[in-house]
């Protein structure tokens, strides 16, 4: 079911880390090994309360610590394609995704409070900003599950595709992401993020300084000259 336990958690986050830092990667598809699950969250059996404090793992140099995407800040677009369960921090990881297109058979849900917990990864900070309040409370105060159709329907998911044709949807999505200017596209989505929680005056302001910035750049001026004579763009970036 793809759940996380200690060891596979350290392998996340040196995927986190090689997005981020690794310029070759401009867009990166997050999945699930099969076809059941996109992952369950957390490993119940193996992720007992650990031995060391609330202040160690928050504060202290504990590998492992903190949840499965505690150092996932890139950015670059990240695209979630989940096929199967989508649950716990498994649905936490989608949410903190840019886009999320999912399987038919697409199973999400926010359950702690099914088992004396609650989300402690950004469940209950993301979903109400995404979906409708009423909607996100559904969610995190019953544990339920919501189905492919219904998370397209409250906007929790951008499309819902065959089983056997998600990862090809997921790559083509990324790749055209790829083929666009790659300062532009980290541009707008740290715009995107930071705007969200600004007064509207200062987030256009920003935006218009953001803009600024591009308006000399390299891939600008490329850009401009493949318009004109009629090519595909070649964007390295500067």
């Amino acid at each position: 079911m793809n759940s996380v336990d200690p060891e596979m958690r350290l392998e996340l986050f040196a995927a986190w880390d090689r997005i981020r830092t690794d310029p070759g990667i401009r867009v990166a598809v997050v999945t699930g090994a099969g076809e059941k699950a996109f992952c369950t969250g957390s490993d119940l059996k193996k992720t007992l309360p650990p031995p060391e404090t609330p202040a160690q793992q928050i504060y202290g140099d504990v590998p492992g610590a903190g949840s499965l995407i505690a150092n996932l800040r890139t950015d670059k677009p990240m695209i979630a394609a989940v096929n199967g369960y989508c649950m716990g921090g498994g649905m936490e990881l989608a949410l903190a995704c840019d886009i999320r297109i999912c399987s038919e058979n697409a199973q999400f849900a926010l359950s702690e409070v099914r088992v004396g917990s609650m989300p402690g990864a950004g469940g209950t900070v993301r979903l109400p900003r995404y979906i409708g309040r009423s909607d996100a409370m559904m969610m995190l105060l019953t544990g339920d599950r919501v189905d492919a159709a219904e998370a397209l329907r409250i906007g929790l998911v951008s499309r819902v595709l065959p089983q056997a044709g998600l990862r090809e949807a997921a790559a083509t999505l990324a790749a055209r992401i790829a083929a666009n200017a790659p300062l532009s596209v980290r541009a707008v989505k740290r715009m995107v993020l930071q705007g969200q929680d600004m007064p509207m005056d200062a987030a256009m302001d920003a935006e218009r300084c953001a803009f600024g910035l591009l308006y000399q750049s390299e891939d600008r001026i490329e850009g401009r000259k493949a318009f004109a004579e009629k090519r595909p763009p070649r964007f390295l970036g500067r």
